[in-house]
């Protein structure tokens, strides 16, 4: 039977419903805005990847939920987030250039695992793992995918702190980005895990990491959050910058 961390993802996928048309609106009010598009559609896939998890808890193992869970979590969980940020970090060209790639790879590694034989008997009746997959090297493209993610997320985060640590109007950015670095870095740990058959650590991480994503999402759209900081007649940039 579940235990109660097996419900977590329930309380994930209702900070994803939030979270996501928030970023949407905002990507929608200033299109083309392709950072924010990304960041909204990895939003989205994360909500889906813990809403598969949840069905799971709730309803059992099944094998189009299996599917569907290892495709919006272990290949669409981080890359789109990251891929946001990349074009905050990139030109538009180049930035263009390697969605064509991440897409290209994405797909591939998507159909990989829609073909791959299910080991039945490896089967949890409501636990989640790619364990199951007979074709071993279907796995074998989430962590690339993973790293692609860190690298960008992560480091881009990262980045935008370190840049902004010393300037007293640019401190909700560094605290924002923060917050980020923290939360990206959250559900890689959990995957990490996951990966050594210890799914319970995901939906803490996952739960966790969205919820200081969406804080420090605050904080870069919202000099305000911080006490004291100046208030400009311009908008920051959502995520990093």
């Amino acid at each position: 039977m579940p235990g109660l961390v097996h419900y977590l993802p329930i309380a994930t996928t209702i900070v994803a419903a939030f979270f996501a048309p928030r970023i949407l609106k905002r990507w929608w009010a200033k299109r083309p805005a392709p950072h924010l598009f990304w960041w909204g559609l990895g939003v989205v896939m994360y909500g889906v990847g813990t809403a598969t998890e949840s069905a799971t808890t709730l309803f059992g193992w099944n094998e189009v939920v299996f599917r569907s869970w290892y495709i919006s979590g272990a290949l669409l969980g981080g890359a789109p987030l990251a891929q946001g940020t990349v074009y905050l970090l990139f030109s538009r060209k180049v930035a263009d250039r390697m969605s064509a790639v991440l897409l290209t790879f994405i797909a591939v590694a998507a159909v990989a695992v829609l073909l791959s034989p299910i080991d039945y008997t490896a089967v949890e009746p409501h636990r989640l793992t790619g364990s199951v997959m007979e074709w071993r090297r279907a796995r074998l493209f989430s962590p690339f995918i993973n790293i692609y993610a860190a690298i960008f997320l992560i480091g881009g985060a990262v980045l935008s702190a370190w840049r902004w640590r010393g300037d007293p109007e640019g401190r909700h950015r560094f605290i924002g980005n923060c917050f980020i670095a923290v939360g990206a870095l959250l559900p890689g740990i959990g995957g990490t895990a996951t990966r050594m058959g210890y799914t319970e650590v995901l939906y803490v991480t996952e739960l966790v990491g969205l919820v200081l994503i969406w804080i420090g999402y605050r904080y870069n759209v919202s000099p305000q959050a911080v006490r004291g900081a100046p208030v400009r007649t311009a908008e920051p940039e959502p995520v990093v910058g």
